[in-house]
């Protein structure tokens, strides 16, 4: 029978392939950092359209109410949802992470018009192919949440836990958040909202979410080698799209330097 230990060595290339990409030695400067927030954010908000996602699939958010699926497994993705749905920021006011890192974007002078525009477009009730063409959103950004949606209107709970688990946490590697500090204390610019974003981020996700959803994927993979082996394609292929998307960043850095 498959196991997480079974999953984590599976994916151990495609996961070290971000957690060592040379974005993050290149990101120096207080441009170069505006520069990946600008992509960055199209996947901080499709990871909150994977988690709303999963809590659909998993619990009851229709009218009437009745119990959907294993009381445990509810109880995992609501625990989650709340705190990425409804954090605080470093004054203590709710919001979420999305909402978070906007407000980090618009103190260091990041043009979140793009993303915006798309997410306006898209709720709106148009196709994403469409949302993404109209709000001119990076080709390999566009291609990551192309996947993301896939994965959601795949229907299959296991493959959205998956990705969410194994190729979205703790993908910011502690070197990052101090590059972050350190561009915040010596260079022009305010960044003091990124870096409570993505400390914020790794205290939450990396330690008590990360629990959480491994448990959730644990149940719904099952003892069905099937489910894993569908689970670790998924999240294989969610890690190298998070790969490609910061080498479209590095490329992007390393042209405006």
């Amino acid at each position: 029978m498959t196991t997480i230990q079974d999953v984590n060595k599976a994916l151990e290339p495609a996961r070290n392939e971000v957690i060592n990409h040379p974005i993050y030695a290149s990101i120096n400067t207080p441009d170069s950092l505006i520069r990946f927030m600008e992509h960055h954010v199209y996947a901080v908000w499709d990871f909150m359209s994977l988690l709303k996602g999963l809590q659909q699939s998993l619990t009851c958010t229709t009218l009437p109410w009745i119990p959907v699926g294993d009381a445990q497994t509810r109880f995992l993705i609501n625990e989650i949802v709340t705190g990425e749905e409804s954090d605080v920021d470093e004054q203590g006011v709710r919001m979420s992470h999305y909402e978070l890192y906007l407000k980090a974007m618009s103190q260091c002078g990041a043009d979140a018009t793009s993303v915006t525009h798309f997410v306006e477009r898209f709720s709106g009730g148009m196709s994403i192919d469409d949302a993404i063409n109209q709000a001119s959103v990076p080709p390999a950004a566009a291609e990551f949440m192309q996947f993301t949606f896939s994965i959601i209107e795949s229907g299959k709970p296991h493959l959205m836990a998956a990705v969410f688990t194994f190729g979205r946490e703790d993908l910011i590697p502690d070197m990052f958040v101090e590059l972050v500090r350190d561009i915040d204390a010596n260079q022009d610019g305010d960044f003091s909202m990124l870096k409570y974003y993505l400390e914020r981020h790794i205290e939450v996700d990396g330690d008590h979410h990360s629990h959480l959803a491994l448990e959730m994927t644990a149940r719904l993979c099952g003892d069905d080698d099937v489910k894993w082996k569908e689970a670790v394609d998924a999240s294989e292929k969610a890690l190298r799209l998070r790969s490609k998307l910061w080498s479209a960043v590095l490329d992007e850095v390393l042209v405006n330097h």
